[in-house]
C-alpha cells in the first residue's frame, strides 16, 4: 500500500509512518520537518500546511491511505479538499477532548460532541475540543463514512512522551527526593486514568488503513484507578520507601496543579467534571483489532527512556525534586 502520513517527523506521526515502512508499505511524510528526522525507509517532503499549494508535490499519485494528526482545522480543511480525488482512505486522530461532556464515564461514540470551531486557526488550547471536532467534520465531509475513519485518541504515553505525563511517576518511585524515600502522591482514590501506547495507537491505525476500516472510534487503554497505576509505576520502579497521600485541598492550596505542566502530580484530576475523558467505552476500537500492550510494559519502557536522557528527571510534569522536599517539610511541620 502506499501511505501518506501528513507530519510524521514528530512522536505520533513517526512512529505511525515507521510501522507502516515496517510492515512493507511505501510510505511518505509530508511535513516542514522543524520537529526531526522521518523514521527509516519513509520518503520526506518538504511542505508548509499554511501555503496554498502544500500539496502539490504529492497530487500526482494515488494514496491507498491518508494519515492525519493535524489540531488545526485550517490544515485539515485544506488537506481533504485537495487530496480526495486522489486518496482512498483518510485517517484523521482526533481526541477524546471532543465530547461536550467529560463527567460521564462509559460513554460510547455516540456522545453529544462540543460546537465545531468556525476559524482556521485554534490560537489557544482552551479551544482544542472544538478545533479537533471541526477537523472531523472537515474529514468526514470530504471523504464520507464510506473512505474516514476518526479516531478520539485518550492520552498517549511511552517511550518519547516529552509532557512527562507518562514517565514522571516511574521515574519518580526510581529517583525519590530524599534520602527516605518519600514519594508524595494525591489521596485521590477514585479518580480513573487511561493511557495508551504510542506504539500501539500506531499500529492499529496503520492496521485500519490496511483493513479499510472506516467509523469513529475511541481509542484508549488501561483503564484503573490512579492508585492501580501508581502501584503499577512504583513495582516498576522497586520503590519501598513511603508514600505521603495528601488530599487534593491540601494540594490546590499549596500550589500543586493536577493532570500536567510544572508544579503538578500528573494525571491527577481534582475536578469529577472530567473524569469521563479517562473513561470512555472503548469497545469499537477492541473489536476493530486494538491489542494494547500492559501498562507495566510501556511504563518500564518510558522509565528507560527516561533514564537514557542526556538531563533525566522532571520536563513537562511534576514536580522537582526542591518542590517535592518543600511539600514534605510543610507535611511534617503541620502547614
Amino acid at each position: 500500500m502506499r501511505f501518506l502520513v501528513l507530519g510524521g517527523t514528530a512522536w505520533l506521526g513517526r512512529t505511525v509512518a515507521a510501522d507502516a515502512a515496517e510492515r512493507g508499505h511505501e510510505v511518505a511524510c509530508l511535513a516542514r520537518g522543524d520537529s526531526g528526522d522521518v523514521a527509516p525507509g519513509v520518503r520526506f517532503v518538504r511542505s508548509d500546511r499554511d501555503r496554498d499549494e502544500a500539496f502539490d508535490q504529492v497530487l500526482d499519485q494515488r494514496w491507498d491511505a491518508v494519515i492525519d494528526v493535524a489540531a488545526q482545522p485550517g490544515h485539515v480543511r485544506r488537506a481533504v479538499a485537495c487530496l480526495e480525488p486522489v486518496a482512498a482512505h483518510y485517517l484523521f486522530v482526533s481526541s477524546a477532548n471532543v465530547y461536550a461532556s467529560q463527567r460521564e464515564v462509559h460513554q460510547d461514540e455516540s456522545a453529544q460532541l462540543l460546537q465545531p470551531l468556525e476559524s482556521d486557526v485554534m490560537d489557544t488550547l482552551e479551544v482544542y475540543g472544538e478545533a479537533k471536532v471541526a477537523c472531523e467534520n472537515a474529514a468526514m465531509a470530504a471523504f464520507g463514512p464510506d473512505r474516514s475513519l476518526i479516531a478520539r485518541a485518550g492520552l498517549i504515553g511511552g517511550p518519547g512522551d516529552s509532557s512527562g505525563r507518562t514517565g514522571y511517576w516511574p521515574w519518580r518511585f526510581a529517583r525519590p527526593s530524599n534520602p527516605d524515600g518519600i514519594v508524595v502522591v494525591p489521596d485521590a482514590p477514585d479518580v480513573p486514568t487511561a493511557l495508551i501506547d504510542v506504539r500501539d495507537l500506531a499500529a492499529w491505525l496503520v492496521t485500519c488503513a490496511e483493513s479499510g476500516i472506516t467509523g469513529a472510534f475511541n481509542v484508549s487503554a488501561n483503564h484503573m484507578l490512579l492508585p492501580a497505576h501508581l502501584a503499577v509505576a512504583r513495582a516498576i520502579a522497586g520503590h519501598k520507601g513511603q508514600l505521603l497521600s495528601v488530599s487534593p485541598r491540601w494540594l490546590t492550596e499549596h500550589g500543586v496543579h493536577s493532570w500536567s505542566g510544572p508544579a503538578s502530580l500528573p494525571l491527577w484530576l481534582d475536578d469529577p467534571d472530567w473524569y469521563g475523558i479517562n473513561a470512555r467505552d472503548t469497545g469499537r476500537a477492541h473489536a476493530a483489532g486494538l491489542l494494547p500492550r500492559p501498562l507495566y510494559q510501556t511504563l518500564a519502557d518510558t522509565l528507560t527512556w527516561e533514564l537514557s536522557l542526556p538531563h533525566p528527571g522532571p520536563h513537562g510534569a511534576g514536580l522537582t525534586d526542591e518542590e517535592e522536599q518543600a511539600v514534605i517539610k510543610s507535611i511534617a511541620d503541620g502547614r
